[in-house]
């Protein structure tokens, strides 16, 4: 995968001077190299997508939430409820996420399984949305046996959404069914088309 070209410090936000987050939290520097995953940029433009169950309030950069909102529509036009549990996170709140881990006695090793260290979680992008459904637990692999997940492989791809971190995936990061990442719309056949005979 092909990312910005910038050093971490100047993407990162700075314990001390000259520091980026991965030093106090333990994470090797060739972190995003090892586990193929480029830097991300934090979005700067956010909107509303409505409330978790929680109540809190989950914020997606403007053609995502669009599409989400699209998406879920249809999707309770069939029946199924999406419903967002997390959104945009910034990288600050991402290193106050795994110092939370870490001071509950999980090792950064473990930790980075779950979790994408600061500066290289598709969150930080806007993009990014972990979804749930009633009735069942947020965040956890039990999610992929519901009607919900069923749809969203058969129609997410649909809205410009495709899940990034299946079993086995090359990033060594867990199995994720609730972690969906808007990627762009498809485009029409006819503009697919025309794109494949041009030189």
């Amino acid at each position: 995968m092909n990312g910005p070209k910038q050093p971490l410090p100047n993407l990162l936000f700075k314990d001390q001077p000259g520091e980026s987050p991965q030093r106090p939290l333990g994470i090797p520097r060739d972190y995003g190299a090892r586990r193929g995953l480029p830097v991300r940029k934090e979005a700067t433009r956010l909107v509303s997508i409505g409330p978790n169950p929680d109540g809190r309030d989950v914020k997606l950069a403007p053609r995502a939430a669009l599409a989400w909102k699209r998406m879920r529509s249809e999707a309770a036009c069939a029946g199924v409820v999406l419903e967002p549990i997390s959104g945009f996170r910034s990288v600050r709140r991402q290193a106050e996420l795994i110092r939370g881990k870490l001071a509950t006695g999980e090792t950064i090793g473990e930790i980075l399984r779950l979790v994408a260290a600061p500066g290289y979680s598709e969150h930080h992008t806007g993009r990014a949305v972990d979804i749930g459904t009633p009735d069942n637990p947020p965040l956890v692999e039990g999610f992929a046996g519901t009607p919900a997940f069923r749809w969203l492989r058969s129609h997410a791809g649909e809205f410009g959404f495709s899940m990034s971190f299946p079993r086995k995936n090359p990033h060594g990061i867990g199995y994720e069914p609730w972690h969906w990442c808007f990627k762009g719309l498809p485009l029409p056949r006819s503009r697919q088309s025309g794109r494949r005979n041009a030189f």
